[in-house]
Order: C-alpha cells, then sequence, then structure tokens
C-alpha cells in the first residue's frame, strides 16, 4: 500500500491561504483521484492517522473529508479492515486519454424547430452592461443606491418567520409586494388595479417570454416597434411570431402602418411613455387609436414601462393601461431601472379576465423569484425609501442629462444629440457619411461604450445614430466622454 499511499499523497496539493477550508481541499483532492482512477475500485486507503501525519494536517480534518466520501457512496468503511474505494466506480471511472492530434467534431444537437428558427434572428443582448461609464445605456446609477436602508431591511428579514422567506412562498408573489406595487401604480401611474391581478416575475423579460407563452402560437403576427426592444422580440420569436416592424414617428407606434401591414394581428408590444430607444412619448390620440384597433382584432397589447418612473416634467406620464376600457393591455414593469438590474424582480399586470389562465401557469409551472428578496422590496416600499429613491435619481438624472445637452454642442456637425423627457438615455444622429460602427470601436478605444441605434432595429432605419446613456456617469464623466468624442477620426472631419 506504501506505492499508492505515495501516489495519493504527491497528487494532494494544499493551499493555507485559499478560501476553502483545508478539509475541502483533501476532499476534492482525493476525489479528484478516485475518479481519474489513481486509486483502483476494492483498493484500500492508508490509514487516517497515517494521511495525516504525511499530509500536515489534524486527523479529524483527514476523517471530515473520508467520511464526505463515504456518504457520497466513493468509499465504502468496513469495521476491522479499513477503507475501501467503492466497487460500484469500476464501470463509471473516468480515463485519462491522449489528446487528440485535431480537434473532434460532435454533431450538433437537435433543437426544436420554433427555437431553431428563432434564434437565427435574434437581437443581440451580450453587450448588456457591467461597468458604469460613459455612455453606458440601461444601467442605473447604483453608487447612490441607499444600501444602508436596504442591509437594515435585510437583515430583519432573515430574522422574520423562516416558513415565510425560506419557504416556497406564494406562486404569483409575495401579497404584500403586490399590494405595494398596486398602490405605486395608482399614485405615479393612475393605474387602479387589484393585487391579484400582479404577478411577480423573474424580470421584464420574464414577464414577455410568459405572456408570449400563454398567448401567441406559432406564425401570430406581433406588431413591433421599430427601433424598439430587443428582449421583448427575442421572446415574441421564441415562440415563433411573425413579427411585423412598425415605424415610430413624433406621437408614437404609427398605427396605420400596422393595420397595412397586419391588420390581423395578435398582440402589440409598445413603449408608450418613454419610446424605447428614440425617447417619445405616444399621444393621447394615437393611444386611443391603438386601443379601437386592438379591439376590433381581439388582439392583445404589451405595454412595457421600463424607466417610467424618470420623467423630468411637472407629472409622469399616464400608462397606457389607465385608459384601457376594453381590458386588451398587459402592462410590464420592472425593478432593474428604479432599484438595481441584479434583482431580477419584475412584474405584469394582466387583465382582470386573464387572471385565471395566469394563476394556473404560475400554480403548475412558473417559478418567480425568492421570497425573500419579495420581503425586503415591499418593505422598501412600504416604509417610504423607494419614494425617496425615486425622488432623488430623478433630480440626479435630470442634472446629468442637463450636463450631455450643453457639452453635446461640442460635437455640432458631427453628432445632433436629441431631447428626452425622462429616462437615462437618449438617441444622437450621426451626419452623412459618418460610419457609426467606425466610431463606436473608436469610442471603445478609449474606453467609451457607444451603442448604435441600428441594434434595435428589425428593419434599417435611413439615418445612422448613437443611444447614449447618461445614468450611471456623473456629470464629470459625461464632459470628459464628450471630449474624448471630439478626438474621434470618425467624427473630427465634420464637426463645427
Amino acid at each position: 500500500m506504501k506505492h499508492a499511499a505515495g501516489l495519493l499523497l504527491s497528487a494532494i496539493k494544499l493551499d493555507r491561504e485559499s478560501k476553502k477550508s483545508v478539509s475541502v481541499q483533501l476532499y476534492l483532492g482525493l476525489r479528484a483521484i478516485i475518479l481519474s482512477g489513481g486509486l483502483r475500485p476494492g483498493e484500500r486507503l492508508p490509514a487516517t492517522r497515517t494521511l495525516a501525519q504525511e499530509i500536515g494536517v489534524s486527523r479529524t480534518t483527514v476523517i471530515d473529508a473520508i467520511d464526505r466520501l463515504v456518504s457520497e457512496g466513493m468509499l465504502v468503511s468496513k469495521v476491522g479492515s479499513g477503507t475501501f474505494v467503492s466497487g460500484t466506480l469500476e464501470s463509471q471511472q473516468l480515463r485519462v486519454q491522449e489528446a487528440p492530434s485535431k480537434p473532434v467534431e460532435y454533431e450538433k444537437p437537435r433543437l426544436s424547430y420554433t427555437i431553431n428558427h428563432a434564434e437565427k434572428a435574434f437581437a443581440p443582448r451580450a453587450w448588456l452592461p457591467h461597468r458604469a461609464r460613459a455612455f453606458v445605456t440601461a444601467l442605473p446609477a447604483l453608487d447612490a443606491f441607499p444600501l444602508a436602508h436596504w442591509a437594515r431591511i435585510s437583515s430583519r428579514q432573515m430574522r422574520s418567520d423562516r416558513g415565510e422567506v425560506m419557504g416556497y412562498g406564494q406562486p404569483k408573489g409575495y401579497q404584500p409586494l403586490r399590494r405595494a406595487i398596486a398602490m405605486h401604480l395608482s399614485a405615479l401611474k393612475g393605474v387602479n388595479c387589484d393585487p391579484e391581478q400582479i404577478f411577480i416575475t423573474s424580470g421584464a423579460q420574464h414577464a414577455f417570454s410568459l405572456i408570449a407563452k400563454l398567448l401567441l402560437n406559432p406564425g401570430d403576427r406581433v406588431w413591433m416597434e421599430n427601433p424598439g426592444a430587443s428582449g421583448a422580440r427575442n421572446a415574441f420569436l421564441s415562440e415563433g411570431a411573425e413579427l411585423m416592424p412598425i415605424s415610430i414617428d413624433d406621437e408614437g407606434l404609427v398605427v396605420k402602418e400596422g393595420l397595412r401591414k397586419a391588420p390581423h394581428f395578435r398582440l402589440a408590444f409598445v413603449t408608450p411613455s418613454h419610446q424605447q430607444p428614440l425617447g417619445h412619448v405616444m399621444s393621447l390620440s394615437r393611444r386611443f387609436e391603438l386601443l379601437k384597433a386592438a379591439e376590433e382584432a381581439q388582439a392583445f397589447i404589451v405595454e412595457d414601462d421600463y424607466d417610467g418612473e424618470f420623467y423630468f416634467g411637472n407629472a409622469p406620464q399616464p400608462a397606457l393601461l389607465s385608459i384601457d376600457a376594453s381590458k386588451r393591455v398587459f402592462y410590464v414593469g420592472t425593478f432593474s431601472k428604479s432599484l438595481f438590474p441584479s434583482l431580477r424582480l419584475g412584474f405584469v399586470v394582466v387583465p382582470d379576465h386573464v387572471v385565471d389562465a395566469f394563476d394556473r401557469t404560475f400554480m403548475s409551472w412558473v417559478s418567480g423569484p425568492p421570497t425573500a428578496t419579495q420581503a425586503i422590496v415591499a418593505d422598501f416600499m412600504d416604509e417610504g425609501h423607494f419614494a425617496t429613491h425615486i425622488r432623488m435619481m430623478r433630480r440626479m438624472y435630470k442634472a446629468r442629462y442637463e450636463a450631455l445637452m450643453e457639452v453635446s454642442k461640442k460635437l455640432e456637425g458631427a453628432v445632433d444629440v436629441r431631447e428626452t423627457s425622462g429616462g437615462f438615455h437618449t438617441t444622437a444622429y450621426l451626419a452623412p457619411g459618418i460610419d457609426d460602427a467606425e466610431v463606436i470601436a473608436q469610442a471603445a478605444e478609449k474606453e467609451i461604450t457607444l451603442t448604435s441605434l441600428a441594434r434595435y432595429c428589425l428593419e434599417p432605419l435611413a439615418d445612422k445614430g448613437l443611444v447614449l446613456g447618461f445614468g450611471c456617469a456623473s456629470p464629470d464623466d459625461i464632459r470628459n466622454g464628450i471630449e474624448k468624442m471630439r478626438d474621434l477620426p470618425a467624427l473630427r472631419p465634420k464637426l463645427v
């Protein structure tokens, strides 16, 4: 056994400075040797005292590691005889093979017909931001979030009833959170809904996927804003929908174009309070026109209010849902912008005659975010921290927007930055002859993040442009970013 013990001991490396305990490292080392065939099935391990002395750890540490392997069935302990490698591993052990001279080509997995065709048209989402800098879009000012209040509430929730915060929870979502959301929507967006109409989801994307799964059949036509949100687009494509790009003008989605392209549509997707990404607010007349078209076609509307809390005017824009008399609107909201993205927390308000269908779905197979997270957000809202945070962020985003508009004058002739009424991004159009891809690549070299307007399009637009985020960048970062853009070779010839 000395030969096996020697091999065994020489293969195990322990890092005393590692975050993993010595016991865990020893367990993983022994496990790897067993699985790789270093110890054969039926072979006896050295005594725990011998292992402890040779490795330089306590016998208790060795016993703990071996006990874990015994519980997994990899080792068998026999009283009076010792500990042996389990014989059941004989046909399962991994064998060390020579590396192939050339890469092995594996057959591609067979995907469903729907997803195989849908993924070819998916909008890219790998560019979702992770680092705050100019001019990242979709990322709020994380440095301004009140973590002290959040930590206090989190600690209190973790000391509360374990069955409430650690169990499976209510399928459609934590009731106090649904009630808090209903009150918030009533006060801010003019929406009067029952908490039973609200379903908590793992972000807005989850809500879009559920709506698509419940309402769409392959081939159903969906009106999509062009340009428009890419996440919803991918959700509808995943169900085999046929997406119809509908133009945007100053009043919002051009309903007449939608009726001309697809009068028998099943679903319309809109961002009426702050169009994504152009920033237009849908006019009241256009809202009624859209609602009438949906009623006549027996279709539904998905209203995405992704950043509706952050308006710059004297009053927020009411939700489309607030004037929906025919009960055709699904209202989707998210806390990714109002709180922070990693919460993965959103919600959908469904028409009351569809509540039963959603209830059955959530009872049958849908799992939402952790109850503890929902409970923290509910308390955060009930104690007034959410409203205070929104007011503070609204002032901050307005100041950053004004800084952007002021300094962007230095780009005149090359870049036309457009005004917006809320949120934390705006659009900018490039002068004729400027290549947006070239501008984006040159900006990236200077650690500036620019996003092409084309990424939001199902059909290309006549003019090339950019989407500029200002939410996660300080006024100084914004000014420095514009100064760096002035030096981009692609823009310099057009600057006034």
